[in-house]
């Protein structure tokens, strides 16, 4: 990429020259889709829980490192067992969590030249910012105040895509800024004749993050905020004091200057409820967060994981003084240390299938003790469980429904399951089809080639146009005292010829117990 150093008569066209670039760029027209798709998701949302559970699962490295980061120290749940599935993460941390945890991660992964120094830079103090207003949103009055991660994480957006498209004139700013002469806006107002925060306005509102987010980076200067009136404005206060507070959380030079915690005291202490008790309990938790956000997205060497094993109780990174205030942020970049990926049948069914299933009905045993759990939630821990640990292509809960007379899929994970889900019914009519007699007959059926004729003659019209490539399937009918209340459906696009050990039908039928126990006392 040529770039050009002279200002002059250039300038006017630096903001146009690099939304062309970043639209031109093959991954971040996919990153910004994929952020788009996670932010719009709410919590309030039981559909949303699956399609969030379904997101993570469907990207291995996204899984890893989430589960990672779930059984950090940092995000650990007061359970002490091990978080091994997505569902029961978003069960214990919460929806939110996961939810802004995938966004960081996303925009780690996706951000392109994340080996130069600047770019890892602003990655590590974004993370730094989100993760002090995601200490601010626990103690909110406001609703959803969880958004405000979002919002911090994204503030810089325009100086990280400054910092990978145009490093020279990202220099030239940063230049300004040390000498003092400068303040960020007044910097990027002169080298590139734009505001670096309007033009992450415009990247945001083209990835179609929703307005009520991207109106938080329009703060409105003030030297002392007063406690805020609106949600909008409590919004715009956090954003801009988790900014100014990245510092104290990442050990940097700026951190040094002893006025720094007064200055955001005076400015931010009546509006945001802050005193210096306060501020140094969000600055030590937010700094452990940050951390383990470092190790779990690669932005931390092997070396500096050993460090923080060694030091695990401390709360300030123990940076040396460095000559400038890039090498005390920077660090080392490793690419991540995956987990291996699990050794599977060629159908894609996990060697350990049985293990993966044990573990999967203890953490629905340990939540359904808790009693403090919605049946939608337990329902999508138990899809999960099967789609994992037998490696399937779709799997769906198909429960009656009188008044429709039908059987109807009411919640399913897997490859476009919202239109499997959508057109998986059937009549409750009694029929010679391989769903009725299962019922009929209460008995599991381990199908490892679709394609035999005694196993297509019994598969209905319905099917056969809904799921014409199911190679290999299982239904798994639920019945209680001879009364059918559905099933489970699951398949995969390839045949399975190992089929299913004696110890896997064990742990099936456990589950199977478990769901049945879950529609009777919910």
């Amino acid at each position: 990429m040529t770039q050009n150093k002279t200002h002059a008569g250039q300038a006017s066209t630096i903001e146009d020259d690099l939304l062309a670039t970043i639209r031109s760029d093959q991954d971040l027209p996919a990153l910004g889709a994929s952020i788009s798709q996670i932010v719009q998701l709410s919590s309030s949302d039981d559909e949303s829980i699956r399609k969030l559970t379904y997101f993570v699962l469907s990207d291995v490295s996204l899984t890893q490192k989430i589960l990672r980061l779930s059984n950090s120290v940092s995000f650990r749940a007061e359970s002490s067992k091990a978080i091994t599935s997505v569902s029961k993460a978003i069960f214990l941390l919460g929806f939110n969590t996961v939810k802004t945890c995938a966004l960081a991660i996303l925009l780690v992964d996706g951000m392109p030249g994340k080996k130069a120094e600047y770019v890892r830079y602003e990655l590590v103090y974004a993370l730094a910012a989100s993760m002090v207003s995601r200490e601010l949103a626990r103690y909110s009055r406001f609703s959803d105040a969880e958004e405000v991660v979002v919002a911090a994480l994204f503030k810089n957006i325009g100086r990280l895509l400054l910092a990978a498209y145009y490093p020279d004139h990202y220099q030239d700013i940063t230049a300004l800024i040390r000498q003092g002469s400068h303040t960020p806006a007044q910097a990027s107002r002169q080298i590139l004749r734009f505001d670096l925060d309007s033009f992450a306005e415009k990247v945001m509102l083209e990835w179609e993050i929703p307005a009520s987010i991207v109106k938080t980076l329009k703060m409105r200067s003030a030297d002392i905020c007063q406690p805020p009136k609106s949600r909008l404005e409590w919004m715009q206060q956090a954003v801009d004091f988790s900014q100014k507070a990245a510092p104290l959380v990442l050990g940097t030079e700026q951190s040094l200057n002893p006025d720094l915690e007064d200055t955001l005291l005076l400015q931010f202490g009546k509006a945001l409820d802050m005193n210096k008790t306060r501020l140094n309990a969000l600055i030590t938790n937010a700094n452990k967060e940050t951390k383990a956000f470092e190790i779990n997205t690669g932005l931390r060497s092997s070396d500096q994981k050993k460090e923080i094993r060694m030091n695990a109780g401390a709360a300030e990174l123990n940076f040396e003084t460095g000559e400038n205030l890039l090498k005390e942020l920077t660090f080392a970049f490793t690419e991540n240390e995956e987990a291996p990926s699990p050794q599977c049948y060629p159908s894609g069914k996990p060697h350990h299938a049985a293990r993966l299933l044990l573990a999967g009905i203890q953490d629905v045993t340990e939540i359904m003790a808790s009693g403090k759990y919605k049946l939608s939630d337990l329902i999508t821990l138990i899809l999960e469980t099967f789609y994992n640990s037998l490696g399937f292509r779709f799997i769906t809960l198909c429960l009656r429904d009188q008044e429709k007379g039908q059987y109807r899929a009411r919640s399913s994970l897997g490859n476009d399951y919202l239109t499997y889900q959508k057109a998986f019914t059937f009549p409750l009519a009694i029929s010679t089809d391989i769903f009725h007699l299962a019922m009929k007959k209460n008995m599991d059926l381990i199908i490892s080639d679709a394609s035999t004729d005694k196993v297509r003659n019994l598969l209905p019209k319905w099917f056969k146009e809904l799921l014409p490539d199911a190679r290999s399937f299982i239904v798994l009918p639920l019945v209680v005292n001879e009364k059918r209340i559905g099933l489970f459906y699951a398949d995969r696009q390839t045949e399975a010829p190992e089929g299913i050990s004696s110890e896997e039908m064990r742990l099936i039928k456990t589950l199977k117990a478990q769901t049945i126990t879950a529609l009777h006392t919910r």
